[in-house]
């Protein structure tokens, strides 16, 4: 989210407006216009429409401003100016993008600024209300009902809606699912968490799947860093803003040029670090292949199950060995590596000789595939309650030897196993 604050999103409960409009002619407004960009089609697609004031030639905090107009009861009023004015300068550009405005349901649906006004203030400036996103967040209202009516109204009249801020608070997917709007914009927290925790990670890629495959196409906002653009790129969401591609700008003084010249660049960027990860990724598979092979040679001349699993051990990431009879019986306890011995906590699942793996997915993998080293699905492993692949295969008498893996140990936590090494 950009630093420059946008519109309230309070909703208005106070009684009859003032008709004397000094919140606005006490204060100077203008325009400041985000861009927003498809990495899909590498051009820019639409603006966000921010606001900045000033006062006696100091730079006023919209926050400031729209508390001062709730107190006067003057905030449907402010709103339906600053609209106006953001209108106005859009339609003096002449792109044929959207343009994203922030808006208050509450100050909307009162008498004072309908949304046949606001459908009236486009038709004035010459825009199509379907260049318009209006966007709303979907915990913004306590009247939930309220607050579909008005979308409802809202996509009648032509105009298209985004969620913003999705994901933070009491965000709920059956609202989101009722709105069913063409954009959610997901919250910033949601990229700098994943920036910094890669379980966050997996979760924010999962939640844009999840909301893609449900019918809306996923923005995310406030990416100010390459490393953020490459999360942002990674997860496959639709549309792009930030620092990082451009500051908000009088539509005068930007170039949409430059703009898609730097997102070209930052996806260029990308696609080789990608293409470098996947390089780095097939070395270790390799790595780990062979080791593994290395072992079961072992295991086949007899060695001592620990002795055969020592330089297997060794390789980044790996932490335990265990082998499985044809019933899928543990064979004795598990042969691990050195910092896994020391895990700090009592569990008495660590333990786990005789247990029966059978309803495992790498038990039956490796009855499937008995030629090859075959990888599972993530899962928690028991011993230590943390993120686990299991790779298997068989060996000579139908003993199914395992390796347990943490994957988010290496590249980031974004280590992902093909079916078969």
């Amino acid at each position: 989210m950009s630093s420059v604050v946008r519109l309230p999103r309070r909703i208005y409960r106070g009684a009859e407006i003032s008709r004397t409009p000094n919140i606005i002619d006490d204060y100077d407004f203008s325009s400041v216009y985000q861009p927003i960009l498809s990495p899909t089609h590498r051009k820019l697609v639409g603006y966000e429409a921010l606001v900045r004031v000033r006062k006696n030639n100091e730079s006023i905090s919209p926050f400031t401003l729209f508390e001062q107009a709730e107190k006067n009861n003057q905030t449907p009023e402010l709103d339906r100016h600053l609209l106006q004015l953001h209108l106005d300068n859009f339609a003096a550009s002449s792109q044929a993008v959207w343009l994203f405005l922030n808006i208050n349901p509450g100050t909307c649906i009162h008498p004072e600024a309908s949304l046949e006004k606001l459908a009236l203030q486009c038709k004035r400036s010459g825009i199509d209300p379907e260049k318009v996103v209006l966007e709303l967040v979907e915990t913004a209202s306590d009247n939930p009902a309220a607050l579909l009516e008005f979308i409802l109204k809202a996509k009648a009249h032509g105009f298209q809606i985004a969620i913003d801020d999705f994901g933070m608070g009491d965000s709920n997917f059956e609202r989101l699912w009722r709105i069913n709007p063409l954009i959610v914009k997901l919250d910033r927290s949601l990229l700098v968490n994943a920036e910094n925790n890669s379980r966050a990670r997996m979760l924010l890629e999962s939640l844009v799947k999840m909301i893609r495959e449900s019918g809306s196409l996923v923005l995310l906002e406030g990416i100010e860093n390459h490393t953020q653009a490459h999360i942002a790129l990674q997860t496959e969401a639709d549309l792009l803003q930030g620092f990082l591609f451009a500051r908000p700008s009088n539509l005068k003084q930007h170039e949409p040029e430059l703009t898609e010249q730097a997102l070209k660049r930052i996806i260029a960027d990308s696609s080789e670090s990608s293409a470098q990860d996947i390089r780095d990724q097939e070395s270790y598979f390799r790595l780990l292949r062979f080791e593994i092979l290395e072992a079961c040679h072992s295991l086949s001349r007899e060695l001592p199950f620990s002795t055969a699993c020592n330089k297997l051990l060794e390789v980044d990431g790996v932490k335990r060995c265990f082998l499985l009879n044809p019933q899928g019986i543990q064979q004795g306890n598990l042969a691990r590596a050195n910092p896994d011995i020391h895990r700090g906590k009592f569990n008495p699942l660590y333990h786990s000789a005789g247990a029966q793996w059978t309803h495992r997915e790498y038990f039956r993998n490796a009855l499937e595939r008995p030629q090859h080293i075959s990888s599972c699905r993530p899962y928690v492993g028991l011993p230590d309650a943390k993120r686990t692949v299991t790779l298997s295969t068989m060996l000579p008498g139908q003993q199914v030897f395992c390796v347990d893996i943490h994957p988010d140990e290496m590249f980031g936590g974004q280590l992902e196993f093909p079916a078969t090494l």
